[in-house]
Formats: C-alpha cells, structure tokens, sequence
C-alpha cells in the first residue's frame, strides 16, 4: 500500500509559476510510474504529465508541453510538477496518481493506476 499527499497548490495569477509536491509513504514509490491528474469542475479527470521509475521519460499533454515539467527524487520519495506560464484553463484540482507496475511504463488512462493522493487545487485569476 503507497499513501500518497499532494502539496503546493494555490491561487494564482496568469503567467504565474506553482509548483506541486507529491511524497509517498512506501519505498515501493521508487518503482512505480507516477503520472499527475487534473479534474476541473464538470469535467472529467485528465492526464497532465508522467514519469517513469528513474525519470528517464516523460509525458505530457499538448496543451502543458513547454509550460509543465514532471520531476521525481526517488531519494525523497517525492514526485514535482513544476507548472510555468499558467493559464486560467490549468484551474483544476490537481491529484498525483501512482501505476502498481514495478518498472512499467506510463498510460494516460487513470483507471490504470491504483494509489491515489486526495488532491489539491490549483486557480489560475486571469
């Protein structure tokens, strides 16, 4: 079992940078393919960056490449996500997800992964 607890949101301007924290309780974390979520109002949950075990690759969708940037220190069982230029269409409370698949690779789909944090919100002012 991996307890994940998110951190860092907040109300900010346009243009403005944030940047989320995400720490887990299990040394299994250092394994797992952790992804960030967001979920706006009426909308549903949708991927926004992931990363695998050490790092190496990531993923992100359209509309955040080049503004969001996912990090992780397994060291510190802690996984980032550094959002620049943000926009009032990033408001969404934001979740850190992490995929029960040692070594496996990300998926967009948040049915495929089983720990989740509680979430924390994140409002762009324009």
């Amino acid at each position: 079992q991996v307890q994940l607890l998110e951190s860092g949101g907040g109300l900010v301007q346009a243009g403005d940078s944030l940047r989320l924290s995400c720490s887990a309780s299990a040394r299994t974390f250092s394994t797992y393919p952790m992804g960030w979520f967001r979920q706006a109002p009426g909308k549903e949950r949708e991927f926004v960056a992931g990363i695998n075990w050490n790092g190496g690759r990531t993923y992100y969708r359209d509309s955040v490449k080049g503004r969001f940037t996912i990090s992780r220190d397994n060291a510190k069982l802690t996984v980032y996500l550094q959002m620049s230029s943000l926009k009032p269409e990033d408001t969404a409370v934001y979740y850190c997800a992490a995929r029960r698949l040692s070594y496996g690779g990300v998926t967009t789909s948040p049915a495929d992964y089983s720990y989740w944090g509680q979430g924390t919100q994140v409002t762009v002012a324009s």
